[in-house]
C-alpha cells in the first residue's frame, strides 16, 4: 500500500537540494547536505524504541514488541523479540563510512507514513556520460531502511539521469548487483565493514551500467520492436478494448521522441530512449490515487522509489537489453 510522506512537528519529513524536484515536496537546501544537516532539515531527528507490548486486558504478549516513535508515541509496527532497530543517524553513519573521509553529501532524505520507513540519497564522485554528449547520469548511493520490521536496511545503487530527473531502477541478476541488505538482528556495529564494501561494489556496478547503457545508446530498435517493448510492459488483457492499456503504449510512444532528453541527437531514438519513456512515464505521469494534488505526488514519489514503479523500471531495463541484444 502506498505511502505519504510523513511529518515532524507538521512538516513534510523530507529534505532536498537545489531547485524544487517533480515531487515538490520537503525542506529545500541550497549545498548538499551533511549527515547531521540532513537530519534536522529532513525531520529525521526522531529515534524509536521497542516497548512491551500487552493486551488492552493489561496481559502481557509474549515474544513481540512494539516499535515506537520516541518524539510522538506512535506505534510504527509490531516485531520480534530478535529485532533490533536502526536508529535514523545510525543510517547515516552507515553510508558515511563507505567513503574515506567520512562525510558523505547527501541530496535528498525523509520518511513515509508515521515515519517507518525512511531515505537518504548521497552523490558519489563520477558520471556516465553517453557518446560524448549532454546526456548525463549521475552516481549515487540510496539507504533505505524501516521501523516495523517489513524490511532489511539496504544500501543500494540508484543512477539518476541529470537531463529528465529520472531515477534509474536497474536490476541485475546477483544480489551484489544492487548493494548490501543488512538484517535488523545481532551487533549492528559490527556490520559496518559490510556497510564499506559498498563503495568497491558501486565502482563495478557503474562500470558495468555504462557499458550497457551505451549498447542501448548504440541500439536503435525498429517500430516494431518498439511496440513489442512496450507491449511487454503493459500487454493486452483478456479484454481486447482495454483502452487504458492502449493509452499507456500510446503515452509511452510518445514519450519515445518528445519526452524530457529525447531531443538530444546522440541518443535519439535509441533504446536507451525507449528506457527513458518509461523512467519519465513512472515519475512523472503514471496515475496515482489521492485526495490531493500533493498526495498523488507523494503516493508516485512512493511507488517511483519503493514500490511498484521500482519493479516496473527494473523490468524495463531487462527488456531494454533484451531488445538491444
Amino acid at each position: 500500500m502506498p505511502h505519504e510522506i510523513a511529518t515532524t512537528n507538521g512538516q513534510p519529513a523530507m529534505m532536498y537540494v537545489g531547485e524544487t524536484p517533480w515531487h515538490r515536496l520537503g525542506t529545500q537546501l541550497n549545498e548538499p547536505a551533511t549527515a547531521a544537516e540532513a537530519i534536522e532539515a529532513a525531520g529525521l531527528n526522531y529515534r524509536v524504541d521497542l516497548r512491551p507490548l500487552e493486551t488492552e486486558e493489561g496481559l502481557p504478549v509474549p515474544q513481540r514488541k512494539a516499535v515506537v516513535r520516541s518524539d510522538s508515541n506512535t506505534v510504527l509496527g509490531v516485531v520480534g523479540n530478535s529485532y533490533q532497530p536502526v536508529q535514523n543517524h545510525q543510517c547515516f553513519g552507515f553510508l558515511d563510512s563507505v567513503v574515506s573521509d567520512g562525510q558523505l553529501r547527501y541530496h535528498t532524505a525523509g520518511a513515509l507514513g508515521q515515519g517507518e520507513r525512511v531515505w537518504m540519497l548521497a552523490k558519489l564522485p563520477g558520471e556516465i556520460r553517453i557518446k560524448e554528449s549532454e546526456d548525463v547520469t549521475e552516481q549515487y548511493l540510496l539507504l533505505s531502511n524501516s521501523h516495523d520490521g517489513s524490511s532489511s536496511l539496504r544500501i543500494f545503487y540508484s543512477p539518476i539521469r541529470i537531463v529528465c530527473s529520472n531515477t534509474l531502477r536497474v536490476a541485475e541478476r546477483r544480489s551484489r548487483g544492487q548493494g548490501v541488505s543488512i538484517m535488523h538482528k545481532g551487533n549492528l556495529s559490527s556490520k559496518v565493514a559490510e556497510a564499506q564494501n559498498v563503495l568497491g561494489f558501486a565502482k563495478r556496478f557503474y562500470d558495468n551500467l555504462e557499458e550497457r547503457i551505451n549498447r542501448l545508446a548504440h541500439h536503435y530498435p525498429s517500430r516494431k520492436q518498439l511496440e513489442t517493448y512496450f507491449e511487454t510492459l503493459y500487454p493486452d488483457t483478456p479484454d481486447s478494448k482495454n483502452q487504458r492499456v492502449k493509452n499507456i503504449r500510446e503515452n509511452l510512444s510518445y514519450l519515445f521522441e518528445n519526452g524530457r532528453g529525447q531531443n538530444i541527437p546522440e541518443t535519439k531514438l535509441t533504446s536507451w530512449a525507449a528506457f527513458n519513456a518509461v523512467t519519465e512515464f513512472v515519475d512523472h505521469h503514471r496515475s496515482t490515487r489521492g485526495k490531493t494534488e500533493d498526495e498523488k505526488i507523494s503516493r508516485r514519489f512512493e511507488s517511483s522509489w519503493f514500490g511498484s514503479g521500482a519493479r516496473l523500471k527494473a523490468a524495463a531495463w531487462s527488456a531494454a537489453l533484451e531488445m538491444a541484444s
